[in-house]
């Protein structure tokens, strides 16, 4: 049984071996020799503009490639089964339980890893790092006795060595990831001085020559990383999905994960005398509308208060009144808010707006105003029905010019008196009287009227390119065709969009409409 480059199996003989150039289900691939990275081949495949990455990784001045900050810092190295497995699928795959990381908040750097000479990579993972502010790396590495003739080539002449830098660096520019990680001589904090947070101490989560056996004592090592104020480099995070650990992969990276969030960081914040525990992402309780969710469970007095950032960016807020709405269940008292913060286009004004679950509005004010500009109520409160418990949010504001730069889950609990968010949902667990349980779902944010910054349709050029047809069974016909948008006029990086599709028996439209801006981050 062999298996064909989109996943499905058949008992034919084997594929002929890949050619980039030709047309195929677009995936992500390694560069295997000097041979090709020199003659920059790369570029004349046919997957190339698939494999273009379309989020930039924000900055404080929006110009990219921000800075890492000055601390130590957790460096992951995905070397998950020789790579290119699922992620390869450049236009998704149809693995529902493939390999993933959602824990980007702990991340400051990520490394794509497989045993090849030049490891681009896939757009999946260099979009998603850069939308939560992580910097991505390929890896350029010269194994064995191979490694070391190719190492001898490259560094033959200065002007080898400078032409296949100059080769990595237009590949990394052209995809849009942010550099590479390669070999170099061990260094120690002492030697590195004012550098110190630039040498990273690497863990192998598997235990392969780690110091504490990695696995489930990776703490072990990364408390001395901790001690020695140094960065560290986590690399295998993928063990636990690897080897299949119970209960079940989601549970046990949680686990994994929020222990290396505890050594590195010490973010389990006490409040009043009691330990809280943000559940980074939970797929235990039902999604409100497909992914994870949020859960923040834990022991909170009374007057106590728990604060979790959510997301950091740089959002300018146009003339028209913004709408937030988001998807929260919750038990006994316990209430979820959300912080934002904002500040002027010359940064010489900073407000902040707190938009408060549904609750005694007196009281919520009394409890809230003194530390934000404007607290605000919902306008709208929705039930659903009884068996999900989830209660939808909205609220408005006006703040035209400004940039909203964060957003925060408060979690507090109401005090006596109950909201509509509290009795919506008795299926959850219960416990003490200072137990608090909420979960978030989604939030969207809207805006009203037409986004006038996206082109309309007859600003746009539809090209189809590698076309062919295959007769089917049955009299059918399978279209397979390259489809490329690209705006007459105007900057067509900001829009251009390209797919590779396969159609059946083709009925086919093409329509191009916004009505609505909307922004929406479901976990």
């Amino acid at each position: 049984m062999e298996t064909t480059v989109d996943g499905s199996s058949t008992a034919a003989d084997p594929p002929p071996p890949f050619d980039p150039s030709a047309p195929a289900v677009p995936i992500s691939y390694p560069l295997q020799t000097l041979e090709e990275l020199e003659s920059r081949a790369y570029f004349k495949s046919f997957h190339y503009p698939f494999n273009q990455a379309a989020v930039k990784l924000p900055s404080a001045g929006g110009g990219g490639c921000a800075e890492l900050p000055q601390r130590p810092r957790i460096l992951v190295c995905h070397d998950m089964a020789g790579g290119y497995t699922d992620d390869r699928f450049v236009q998704g795959g149809k693995n529902a339980d493939a390999y993933a990381i959602w824990h980007w908040y702990l991340i400051d750097v990520f490394v794509y890893f497989s045993h090849s000479l030049v490891a681009l990579p896939p757009p999946c993972w260099i979009n998603t790092a850069h939308r939560h502010g992580v910097k991505v790396l390929g890896t350029f590495i010269m194994e064995w006795d191979e490694g070391k003739k190719r190492a001898d080539k490259l560094l033959s002449t200065k002007d080898s060595a400078q032409m296949y830098a100059e080769r990595l660096t237009e590949l990394a520019v052209a995809l849009g990831f942010d550099g590479w990680l390669e070999d170099f001589p061990k260094l120690s904090a002492d030697v590195a001085g004012d550098r110190k947070f630039d040498v990273y101490m690497g863990i192998d989560v598997f235990g392969r020559g780690t110091y504490g056996g990695g696995q489930w004592t990776t703490d072990v090592a990364l408390d001395v990383i901790k001690k020695n104020e140094v960065s560290a480099a986590i690399f295998a995070p993928g063990w636990v999905y690897e080897t299949k650990q119970p209960p079940d992969f989601q549970t046990a990276q949680n686990r994994v994960m929020v222990t290396t969030y505890t050594v590195m960081e010490s973010k389990f914040l006490t409040l009043l005398g009691t330990t809280f525990l943000p559940k980074a992402f939970s797929f235990k309780e039902a999604s409100y509308n497909g992914g994870g969710n949020i859960t923040f469970i834990g022991a909170l007095g009374d007057s106590a208060e728990f604060t979790a950032r959510l997301f950091q960016g740089e959002l300018l807020l146009g003339k028209s009144q913004v709408h937030f709405t988001y998807s929260v269940k919750s038990s006994g008292n316990s209430q979820l808010g959300l912080a934002l913060e904002f500040s002027s286009a010359t940064e010489e004004k900073k407000n902040s707006v707190f938009l408060a679950a549904s609750g005694n509005t007196l009281l919520t004010m009394n409890q809230f105003s003194s530390r934000f500009t404007s607290v605000i109520m919902p306008r709208r409160v929705t039930k659903l029905d009884e068996k999900t418990g989830w209660v939808i949010q909205e609220s408005s504001i006006d703040m035209a010019g400004q940039i909203l730069k964060e957003i925060r889950a408060i979690c507090y609990r109401s005090k006596p008196g109950k909201s509509v968010a509290v009795a919506a949902d008795t299926t959850l667990p219960d416990g003490p009287s200072d137990y608090y349980y909420a979960v978030l779902g989604d939030i969207k944010i809207t805006t009203d009227g037409e986004n006038s910054k996206f082109p309309p349709s007859n600003l746009w050029l539809v090209d189809g390119e590698f076309v062919s047809w295959t007769s089917g069974s049955q009299g059918s016909k399978k279209l397979s065709v390259k489809i490329v948008w690209r705006l007459k006029v105007g900057n067509a990086d900001l829009f251009a969009n390209t797919i590779y599709t396969s159609i059946r028996s083709l009925v086919h439209r093409l329509k191009v409409r916004v009505k609505t801006s909307i922004l929406v981050w479901r976990f």
